[in-house]
Protein backbone atom coordinates (compact mmCIF):
# COMPACT_ATOMS: atom_id res chain seq x y z
CA UNK A 1 0.00 0.00 0.00
CA UNK A 2 2.53 2.24 0.84
CA UNK A 3 4.17 1.59 -2.92
CA UNK A 4 0.76 3.03 -4.33
CA UNK A 5 -0.20 -0.46 -5.66
CA UNK A 6 -3.15 -1.43 -3.06
CA UNK A 7 -5.46 0.74 -1.65
CA UNK A 8 -6.52 0.11 1.62
CA UNK A 9 -10.21 -1.30 2.27
CA UNK A 10 -10.08 1.11 5.67
CA UNK A 11 -8.39 4.06 6.79
CA UNK A 12 -5.72 5.97 5.22
CA UNK A 13 -2.33 5.96 3.75
CA UNK A 14 -0.19 9.41 3.81
CA UNK A 15 2.93 9.68 1.80
CA UNK A 16 4.39 13.46 1.99
CA UNK A 17 1.26 14.49 2.71
CA UNK A 18 -0.67 12.71 -0.08
CA UNK A 19 -3.24 10.19 0.65
CA UNK A 20 -3.06 6.89 -1.80
CA UNK A 21 -5.88 5.85 -1.49
CA UNK A 22 -7.34 9.43 -3.12
CA UNK A 23 -4.80 9.40 -6.12
CA UNK A 24 -6.00 8.34 -9.88
CA UNK A 25 -3.97 5.54 -11.84
CA UNK A 26 -2.30 8.42 -13.56
CA UNK A 27 -1.51 10.26 -10.10
CA UNK A 28 -0.26 6.81 -8.65
CA UNK A 29 1.99 6.00 -11.93
CA UNK A 30 3.84 9.21 -11.31
CA UNK A 31 4.32 8.47 -7.56
CA UNK A 32 5.64 5.20 -8.20
CA UNK A 33 7.62 6.44 -10.70
CA UNK A 34 9.14 9.45 -8.90
CA UNK A 35 9.28 8.09 -5.13
CA UNK A 36 9.30 4.66 -4.69
CA UNK A 37 11.80 2.05 -5.75
CA UNK A 38 11.27 -1.52 -5.57
CA UNK A 39 13.69 -4.37 -5.10
CA UNK A 40 11.57 -7.39 -5.80
CA UNK A 41 13.04 -10.85 -4.35
CA UNK A 42 12.36 -12.36 -7.74
CA UNK A 43 14.10 -9.45 -9.95
CA UNK A 44 11.82 -8.93 -12.25
CA UNK A 45 14.74 -7.74 -14.62
CA UNK A 46 13.95 -7.64 -18.37
CA UNK A 47 15.32 -10.61 -19.93
CA UNK A 48 15.99 -8.76 -23.48
CA UNK A 49 18.02 -6.06 -21.89
CA UNK A 50 21.43 -5.79 -20.68
CA UNK A 51 21.89 -4.93 -17.00
CA UNK A 52 22.56 -1.03 -18.21
CA UNK A 53 19.27 -1.19 -19.87
CA UNK A 54 17.58 -2.60 -16.97
CA UNK A 55 18.35 0.28 -14.90
CA UNK A 56 18.00 2.89 -17.05
CA UNK A 57 14.33 2.14 -17.95
CA UNK A 58 12.45 3.91 -15.11
CA UNK A 59 14.66 6.54 -16.16
CA UNK A 60 13.08 6.95 -19.43
CA UNK A 61 9.59 6.96 -18.22
CA UNK A 62 10.76 9.76 -15.98
CA UNK A 63 11.48 11.95 -18.97
CA UNK A 64 15.14 11.51 -17.98
CA UNK A 65 17.81 12.25 -20.95
CA UNK A 66 19.40 9.28 -22.78
CA UNK A 67 23.11 10.82 -21.94
CA UNK A 68 22.18 10.95 -17.94
CA UNK A 69 20.87 7.89 -18.03
CA UNK A 70 23.85 6.12 -19.39
CA UNK A 71 25.93 7.92 -16.93
CA UNK A 72 23.32 7.57 -14.31
CA UNK A 73 22.99 3.68 -14.92
CA UNK A 74 26.42 3.36 -15.05
CA UNK A 75 27.00 4.60 -11.53
CA UNK A 76 24.59 3.19 -10.02
CA UNK A 77 25.96 -0.56 -11.47
CA UNK A 78 29.38 0.52 -10.12
CA UNK A 79 27.70 1.18 -6.82
CA UNK A 80 26.38 -2.36 -6.30
CA UNK A 81 29.88 -4.02 -7.89
CA UNK A 82 28.88 -4.79 -11.44
CA UNK A 83 30.94 -2.08 -13.74
CA UNK A 84 32.51 -4.76 -15.19
CA UNK A 85 29.12 -6.72 -16.20
CA UNK A 86 26.81 -3.71 -17.71
CA UNK A 87 26.54 -5.50 -21.16
CA UNK A 88 25.56 -8.70 -19.79
CA UNK A 89 21.55 -9.68 -19.66
CA UNK A 90 19.96 -11.53 -17.41
CA UNK A 91 20.65 -14.98 -18.31
CA UNK A 92 24.49 -14.46 -18.18
CA UNK A 93 24.43 -13.18 -14.59
CA UNK A 94 24.25 -14.82 -11.36
CA UNK A 95 21.18 -14.55 -9.03
CA UNK A 96 23.19 -12.77 -6.60
CA UNK A 97 24.30 -10.41 -10.05
CA UNK A 98 20.67 -10.20 -10.89
CA UNK A 99 19.59 -8.86 -7.79
CA UNK A 100 22.50 -6.35 -7.34
CA UNK A 101 21.18 -4.98 -10.94
CA UNK A 102 17.63 -5.15 -9.19
CA UNK A 103 18.91 -2.87 -6.78
CA UNK A 104 20.27 -0.61 -8.95
CA UNK A 105 17.23 -0.28 -10.62
CA UNK A 106 15.35 0.45 -8.04
CA UNK A 107 17.81 3.31 -7.35
CA UNK A 108 17.77 4.72 -10.67
CA UNK A 109 14.80 7.58 -10.47
CA UNK A 110 16.42 8.95 -6.79
CA UNK A 111 13.45 7.39 -4.81
CA UNK A 112 12.59 8.93 -1.55
CA UNK A 113 11.39 5.39 -0.50
CA UNK A 114 12.90 2.38 -1.03
CA UNK A 115 10.26 -1.14 -0.49
CA UNK A 116 12.87 -3.96 -0.75
CA UNK A 117 11.34 -7.56 -0.66
CA UNK A 118 14.64 -10.04 0.81
CA UNK A 119 17.43 -8.02 -0.88
CA UNK A 120 20.40 -9.46 0.08
CA UNK A 121 18.80 -13.51 -0.05
CA UNK A 122 20.75 -14.07 -3.22
CA UNK A 123 23.82 -12.74 -2.34
CA UNK A 124 27.05 -14.19 -0.66
CA UNK A 125 27.75 -12.60 3.15
CA UNK A 126 30.26 -9.89 1.72
CA UNK A 127 28.18 -8.64 -0.73
CA UNK A 128 25.29 -8.52 1.35
CA UNK A 129 27.23 -6.76 3.84
CA UNK A 130 27.81 -4.20 0.62
CA UNK A 131 24.66 -4.10 0.31
CA UNK A 132 23.16 -3.27 3.52
CA UNK A 133 25.93 -0.66 3.43
CA UNK A 134 24.63 0.62 0.70
CA UNK A 135 21.00 1.17 2.15
CA UNK A 136 22.49 2.09 5.26
CA UNK A 137 24.26 5.18 3.37
CA UNK A 138 20.80 5.26 1.00
CA UNK A 139 19.24 6.62 4.77
CA UNK A 140 21.63 8.86 6.02
CA UNK A 141 23.02 10.36 3.00
CA UNK A 142 20.48 11.40 0.89
CA UNK A 143 17.11 10.61 3.60
CA UNK A 144 15.98 7.90 1.67
CA UNK A 145 13.02 5.89 3.99
CA UNK A 146 14.08 2.05 3.50
CA UNK A 147 10.81 -0.74 4.11
CA UNK A 148 12.40 -3.79 3.96
CA UNK A 149 10.89 -7.52 4.66
CA UNK A 150 13.49 -9.61 5.11
CA UNK A 151 15.23 -13.00 7.40
CA UNK A 152 18.84 -11.34 7.15
CA UNK A 153 19.91 -10.49 10.62
CA UNK A 154 22.43 -8.45 8.50
CA UNK A 155 19.51 -6.12 8.15
CA UNK A 156 19.10 -5.75 12.10
CA UNK A 157 22.13 -3.05 12.53
CA UNK A 158 20.77 -1.01 10.22
CA UNK A 159 17.39 -0.69 11.11
CA UNK A 160 15.92 2.14 12.99
CA UNK A 161 12.83 -0.18 13.83
CA UNK A 162 12.11 -3.45 13.26
CA UNK A 163 8.60 -4.82 13.23
CA UNK A 164 8.06 -8.65 13.75
CA UNK A 165 5.70 -9.99 11.81
CA UNK A 166 4.02 -13.84 11.84
CA UNK A 167 1.31 -15.29 9.92
CA UNK A 168 0.59 -11.33 8.39
CA UNK A 169 0.15 -10.02 11.55
CA UNK A 170 2.58 -7.71 13.56
CA UNK A 171 4.03 -8.91 16.26
CA UNK A 172 5.64 -6.10 17.80
CA UNK A 173 7.64 -3.05 17.06
CA UNK A 174 10.91 -2.56 18.73
CA UNK A 175 13.19 0.50 18.13
CA UNK A 176 16.78 -0.26 16.69
CA UNK A 177 19.12 -2.73 18.34
CA UNK A 178 22.55 -1.62 18.80
CA UNK A 179 23.86 -4.72 17.43
CA UNK A 180 26.97 -3.76 14.51
CA UNK A 181 27.26 -7.29 12.82
CA UNK A 182 30.48 -8.04 11.12
CA UNK A 183 31.00 -10.67 7.75
CA UNK A 184 33.31 -13.10 11.37
CA UNK A 185 30.45 -12.88 13.17
CA UNK A 186 28.10 -13.75 10.73
CA UNK A 187 30.22 -16.72 9.38
CA UNK A 188 29.07 -18.72 12.77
Amino acid sequence: MIGGLDKPTKGRILVKGLDLAEMSSIELAKFRCYEVGYVFQTFNLIPALTALDNVMLPMIFAGVPRASRIERAKKLLENVGLADRIHHRPEELSGGQQQRVAIARALANDPSILLADEPTANLDLDTGLKIVNLIRNLCVEKGVTVICATHDLKMLGVSDRIAWIRDGIIERIEPRRSVELTAEELKL
